[in-house]
């Protein structure tokens, strides 16, 4: 069943509480904007933005059971929980909604850790995940203002911010996070030779 994007938001808007959609809300607008000024697809970039949080609210128990039961990333266990919604809604918005389009599934499933070889559609969704209106940590105007002339260095510059942000904490680093900032700064390094 193919279902409209006003039943999508229904969908997922009544899986998180009112201060969450707010967020989402703001990423979906912020992912058109960034779209618009970096040549992406405007559709899948709202598209992708509105599905990234759908499994966000959903009790651990749950999203530890479906990745176990479904095959899905085993790694993501054995790293903070805030990371396995992202490979959850990818899961779910292709099995229970019918998203067949693999950019999107996977803006959805990167939107957290970032991937080496991050798409355009990535790039864009992770970034507006980071910069929407509503988002207020340190370093976040920096961000915002990177994010006018490049995805590449504002995302790097986010993902600083994440890492500084887990070292501080003491905690694990998910690999990925690591892999897909190193590949940024790769990207940054080739496109000014």
């Amino acid at each position: 069943m193919e279902y409209t994007r006003e039943q999508l938001i229904e969908i997922v808007s009544g899986q998180m509480p009112a201060k969450r959609w707010k967020h989402v809300e703001g990423v979906m607008e912020t992912a058109v904007i960034l779209a618009e000024r970096f040549g992406g697809d405007k559709e899948k970039a709202d598209l992708a933005a509105l599905l990234h949080d759908l499994a966000k609210f959903w009790p651990v128990e749950r999203q530890e059971a479906m990745i176990r039961d479904n095959g899905l990333n085993p790694e993501l266990l054995e790293h903070d929980k805030q990371l396995m919604h992202a490979e959850i809604g990818a899961f779910v918005a292709q099995r229970d909604y019918g998203i067949e389009d693999p950019e999107v599934l996977d803006a959805v499933r990167y939107h957290t850790s970032g991937r080496v070889g991050m798409t355009k559609l990535d790039k864009i969704v992770c970034l507006a995940d980071y910069i929407e209106p509503g988002r207020e940590f340190p370093g976040v105007e920096r961000i915002r203002d990177l994010a006018e002339h490049s995805l590449e260095e504002a995302l790097v510059a986010g993902f600083d911010s994440t890492i500084s942000f887990l070292l501080e904490k003491g905690k694990v680093i998910f690999p990925l996070t690591v892999l897909s900032r190193n590949g940024l700064i790769q990207e940054i390094k080739g496109s000014k030779q």
